[in-house]
């Protein structure tokens, strides 16, 4: 039975330990057929990537900093060396300073805000910058959001204005690359305890009381998240472009 990604090369940003949804996601290109490059922040986070990718198909570990453009430009010449076109890219990136994820809304700082803003949407716009004319023969560009997006969430606050900064780049990137055949999605995941996740305060209690309140009765499993991933990166996805896909048990029809 064919691969739904064979002969596809994937770019995956934001591995940073193997509860990560982004390795989740490689792992699942990587069956699927793709080969992957992966990138790292610094030499430790490197060799943590290298001990995971043992079972993936791996073809490059590229050093990527999105807040320095220098290194969003060696990111495309390493890629472009590769010697082939650029078919996915999976964006998995987001920060916030844990202060501010602690505090009301309210007191977030500038620089806090600026930062949030920086890292979890900008660079959005910037990886697609860097990738899009690599991507010769069309291609899929996907990122990672989250419900508090769109519904009040308790001390989701900066990330969540973040992550609805991040839904609207999708939308205007996904007009403006389409004339390429590159479609722009976001996938929006049910909370997963991930080392990102855990920066929100209190965390543990929206992962109790999903299962409580979502329609399948349970919480998101990355897996599940990942498969979404594979869907939007095949041609099954083609016609898909400018959307938020929902993977959190429904969570999100749910009122009070």
């Amino acid at each position: 039975m064919p691969k739904l990604l064979e002969g596809k090369l994937a770019l995956v940003l934001g591995i940073a330990n193997r509860w990560s949804l982004a390795y989740a996601i490689a792992q699942a290109f990587s069956r699927e057929g793709a080969t992957l490059a992966l990138t790292y922040l610094g030499e430790r986070q490197k060799q943590s990537i290298l001990e995971l990718s043992d079972d993936l198909n791996l073809a490059a570990t590229l050093p990527c900093d999105v807040t320095k453009e220098e290194e969003l430009s060696g990111l495309a010449e390493s890629l472009d060396a590769l010697g082939r076109p650029l078919d996915a890219v999976v964006h998995s990136l987001a920060f916030a300073n844990r202060e501010d994820l602690a505090r009301p809304f309210v007191e977030t700082s500038r620089a806090g805000f600026l930062l949030a803003q920086e890292v979890s949407a900008y660079s959005l716009v910037a990886v697609a910058r860097a990738t899009a004319p690599l991507m010769t023969r069309g291609g899929s560009l996907s990122t990672m959001t989250y419900l508090g997006s769109i519904r009040v969430l308790p001390n989701y606050n900066v990330m969540g204005v973040a992550k609805a900064s991040l839904e609207a780049a999708v939308r205007y990137l996904a007009s403006e690359l389409g004339a390429q055949n590159i479609r722009v999605n976001a996938i929006s995941s049910g909370p997963v305890k991930t080392a990102s996740a855990r920066a929100v305060k209190d965390f543990s209690t929206i992962l109790t009381a999903t299962p409580t309140r979502a329609p399948l009765r349970r919480n998101t499993d990355p897996a599940e998240v990942a498969d979404a991933a594979v869907f939007l990166a095949s041609d099954l996805g083609r016609g898909v472009t400018g959307n938020v896909l929902f993977v959190d048990a429904g969570m999100q029809v749910m009122g009070l």
